[in-house]
């Protein structure tokens, strides 16, 4: 099988780090985006000119299509085009001020949709192409005290199933990765808090204990084969989980939900009119 090229965004640490190494570990090329390039040091060090090193805000959307550019130029096509910088905004609704919110929908989504753009008439010309977006179990069901984080994978959820229909006939893949919980600094010094309000405190704790938060950590390093079994898949999914606990959570999730729309059918009907 031919090598790929990839691009990354946020591979400084966690996931994108790791699908960095499996894909450079088995001679694929990788542009790799960070907010700061001196943490892509070791990759160009250990892999020399496999490896693209470009600091990027995604948030920057001039940059964004630069970035892309770049790469493209550099390697002379894009095979997967990875998503992933990200992070966690704590705190709940009223505690968020509106620095938190629109940081959050901004690195997150609007981060997202603006690679996104960028690569797309690469991967249009060439006819080929995998999309991975970056989501997270948050991203089909929702926690306190992380409405905003939830807020903005939910709205990356639903751009990317349009995505996915609308750009299938170029010959695209489109696959959202929902990570349940992993030992990467999501939850650490990348975590974002707003300023706290005693009136949650209870609520706060009651999150922090919730069974969901409960187990053992998924190991990072164990998802590397898994997202190349991924992109190498004739017929990727649209959705997959990364971790044992997120088909559990979503499951009753959906269940609920459900059980609440059949039990309500009635009232939805009389709201029909006619």
């Amino acid at each position: 099988m031919a090598g790929k090229t990839w691009f990354i965004t946020g591979t400084s640490r966690g996931f994108g780090r790791e699908w960095a190494l499996a894909a450079l570990g088995r001679g694929d090329n990788v542009a790799a985006t960070a907010r700061d390039a001196k943490s892509l040091d070791a990759l160009v060090e250990e892999f020399g000119d496999r490896i693209l090193p470009i600091e990027l805000d995604v948030t920057d959307r001039e940059a964004a299509f630069a970035a892309v550019a770049r790469a493209h130029g550099h390697f002379g096509r894009l095979d997967v085009v990875v998503n992933n910088a990200g992070y966690g905004q704590f705190g709940t609704v009223e505690e968020l001020s509106e620095a938190d919110a629109r940081d959050q929908i901004e690195t997150n989504l609007f981060g997202a949709l603006w690679v996104t753009q960028a690569a797309l008439p690469f991967l249009r010309e060439q006819g080929s192409g995998h999309i991975i977006q970056v989501s997270s179990v948050g991203g089909v069901s929702a926690f306190p005290t992380v409405g905003i984080y939830h807020a903005s994978k939910w709205a990356l959820e639903g751009l990317s199933q349009s995505l996915a229909q609308e750009v299938a006939e170029f010959g695209i893949k489109v696959t959202l990765v929902e990570p349940g919980g992993f030992a990467t600094d999501w939850g650490g010094s990348s975590a974002r808090h707003a300023e706290q309000m005693p009136e949650y405190d209870g609520v706060r704790e009651r999150a922090a204990n919730r069974p969901s938060r409960r187990g053992t950590p998924g190991d990072p390093t164990a998802t590397r084969e898994p997202i190349l079994t991924l992109v190498d898949a004739d017929e990727p999914p649209l959705r997959v989980f990364f971790g044992e606990a997120p088909l559990g959570i979503v499951t009753a999730d959906y269940e609920s939900r459900l059980a609440t729309w059949n039990e309500w059918q009635p009232l939805s009907v009389a709201a029909h009119g006619g």
